[in-house]
């Protein structure tokens, strides 16, 4: 039976639960445990799918298709566990299990109450999760006192008390830093715990976020006031780099109290991997400029594991890569002019016409000035729209997203292009945008003697899918011959997964999210190549390579 390690917020959120819940968690894995990650949301949502990525950020994809919260993307770069269904569970899912059962007759005919009937639902949840593993870390969405999350802190309140010794429970809490007083404040981390143990949660390890390191006066307050041991009272401060954290854990001694208190023996911890990665971010060699060109670039969280892989793909070779949002809805009114000194250009997925246009005009701008680009999943199916316009003279061409009566539907629904008139027969209206989407870990053949082959040095390859539309295999034969390349397709060989210019420098988009897979330990094949590929164009502009970049 794994041992539990409950993870909650106090005072405010946007704290860094996931986070620090994850850098924990990748401690705990060094010595040897096997560590999984579950996040329980209080959202009705039964998942974030169809929640806009201005209000939640970015939706991960499991390798199972499960549209789940962002910060299990946090669990996967942090931990080498691959996440999946069962990792994710929101109050509407619960709801949804229980009603479906109680519809059932599961129940026999009880009255269906939040106890027991939703609580057992969220506990059955973890320890489905939990199975096989070492240690579970269970992080509950939100913050103490929030309505919508009793529930979930009734559920991990039972497990503490079923679980005994084997449970503990792991407290985030804020103490703010007034300069015209010249203190901490520790009073709402006393009024948080209080809020904590008013359901009958005392917290075993206090994470206190601070603007500076909490002195052993200011720990031994908060232990006071608390009940909370004075050393499992840890600050955490603002890093340069979240991947310090697991680090900078691990010198407070948070996974030898943690391992003490659920009494596991585990071996001695060695973070040379996690130290090698902020050598690697703390000392680059070199420094590039990549335009992120999409539709969500105000919210910081929309593009969350895409920002990390691309910075990702400059560890290998020292590169700090500075990334320039991009809103595509303003390049047709303010031109290009903010494309015009960058390094490489990326266009990530997407959904719907707004800004559309914008990305495709920032396609064209790579595309003729032989500028290093990425397309992801939205990103390809602009460049294919692209290409058809202006290099095979569709005029008009489109997706059948944004324009139903397009003369050229390049990209289309699979229903709409078996149909050989291109006309469409089932409109997005008509269908559960909840559940009609190609999602999940598939395989994908690449074509011998391709960019794409020789990135990624293996014949067949997994990469996650999270999208509608395909292209249109009405018009493969006419794009082919004037140029493009299909150089990753299924494994049925029936749809397109990469489109690459053979002739371009770098010209690459793919329909899959390969962001999902990036890790700072190792990168993605895809990042780590097209970044060092706009280091290249970047010293070949200004002048010869300097020593040490590899040439793909």
């Amino acid at each position: 039976m794994a041992s539990l390690i409950f993870v909650t917020g106090g005072v405010v959120s946007s704290l860094g639960k996931g986070i620090s819940a994850a850098s924990l968690a990748s401690a705990l894995e060094n010595r040897g445990l096997k560590v999984t990650m579950i996040k329980l949301d209080p959202y009705i949502n039964v998942d974030p799918g169809t929640m806009s990525p201005f209000q939640h950020g970015e939706v991960f994809v499991t390798e199972d298709g499960a549209e789940t919260d962002l910060d299990l993307g946090h669990y996967e770069r942090f931990i080498r566990t691959r996440m999946g269904k069962i990792n994710n569970y929101t109050t509407g899912r619960i709801y949804s299990n229980v009603i479906a059962k109680e519809r059932h007759g599961d129940y026999l005919g009880a009255t269906v109450q939040v106890i027991p009937h939703i609580t057992d639902e969220i506990k059955q949840g973890v320890e489905k999760a939990a199975e096989g593993f070492d240690i579970a870390m269970v992080e509950i969405g939100g913050t103490v006192g929030d309505i919508e999350s009793l529930p979930f802190l009734e559920a991990i309140r039972q497990l503490g008390v079923e679980y005994g010794r084997q449970a503990i429970f792991m407290h985030l809490t804020l103490v703010p830093y007034l300069k015209a007083a010249g203190e901490v404040k520790t009073k709402p981390t006393q009024h948080s715990v209080k809020e904590l143990r008013s359901i009958g949660i005392q917290p075993d390890v206090l994470i206190c976020r601070s603007e500076r390191m909490l002195t052993e006066q200011e720990r031994r307050k908060i232990s006071l006031f608390t009940n909370v041991e004075e050393r499992a009272v840890i600050s955490a401060v603002d890093v340069d780099n979240i991947y310090q954290l697991p680090v900078y854990f691990h010198q407070q001694g948070l996974d030898d109290i943690v391992l003490e208190k659920l009494g596991i023996e585990a071996n001695r911890s060695y973070l040379d991997d996690w130290i090698e990665v902020d050598d690697r971010i703390s000392n680059t060699q070199h420094e590039i400029t990549v335009a992120m060109v999409g539709k969500y670039v105000d919210h910081s969280d929309a593009y969350k594991s895409l920002s990390e892989a691309v910075r990702h793909g400059g560890l290998r070779q020292r590169i700090k890569v500075n990334i320039r949002a991009v809103d595509s809805s303003t390049i047709n009114r303010e031109g290009l002019d903010s494309l015009a000194d960058v390094d490489a250009i990326l266009v990530p997925g997407g959904f719907g016409p707004r800004g559309f246009e914008g990305k495709v005009k920032a396609i064209q701008f790579a595309r003729e000035n032989n500028i290093p680009y990425l397309g992801i999943c939205y990103g390809m199916q602009a460049a294919v729209v692209e290409f058809a316009r202006n290099v095979c003279g569709m005029e008009g061409a489109n997706t059948t997203e944004n324009d139903i009566d397009t003369p050229y539907p390049v990209i289309a629904m699979i229903t709409e292009w078996l149909d050989a008139t291109g006309k469409r027969e089932i409109r997005s209206e008509d269908s559960d945008l909840g559940g009609t989407m190609r999602l999940g870990g598939q395989r994908c053949r690449l074509r011998p003697d391709t960019l794409a082959r020789k990135v990624y040095a293996e014949d067949v390859i997994v990469e996650r899918h999270r999208h509608r539309y395909e292209f249109n295999n009405n018009y493969r034969a006419e794009i082919k011959q004037k140029g493009m390349v299909l150089s990753g397709v299924s494994a049925d060989e029936t749809l397109v997964e990469i489109i690459e210019l053979p002739e371009h420098p770098f010209f690459l988009a793919c329909q899959f999210h390969p962001e999902f897979t990036s890790s700072p330990r190792g990168g993605h094949p895809l990042f780590n190549g097209f970044i060092e590929a706009a280091l290249r164009y970047q010293q070949e502009v200004r002048g010869a390579l300097p020593d040490g970049v590899v040439r793909l």
